[in-house]
This record gives structure tokens, sequence and C-alpha cells, in this order.
């Protein structure tokens, strides 16, 4: 799934570069809600990792 994230990245920038506005903005927002999702699955994975008594890899 971060892959998408990635890719979404890739795609806005290379809009941006070549001057599509709607669709670098469009791509660009949905990178950043896949970073804000898997930064907060991160955090809970991490959480709950610790709880069970398990180090972090």
């Amino acid at each position: 799934m971060l892959s998408w994230s990635l890719a979404f990245l890739v795609l806005a920038i290379l809009a941006a570069v070549l001057g599509f506005g709607g669709i670098a903005g469009a791509a660009a927002g949905i990178a950043k809600i896949l970073f804000f999702i898997f930064l907060v699955l991160l955090i809970v994975s991490a959480i709950f990792g610790a709880l069970r008594g398990r180090p972090p890899i």
C-alpha cells in the first residue's frame, strides 16, 4: 500500500512539471491522505506491539 502513496507522489511531481495543475493537485492530495493513513497505522501497530512486549524491528 505504501507503493500507491509513492506512485501518486511521483505522478503529482510529473504532472506539476508538465503543467497539469488539476491532476497534480489531485494526485498530491491522494498521496497526502495515504501518507497520513499509513502514519497512523504505523503508530497504532507500534503501540500494540509495545503492549504485547515485542520489541520494534
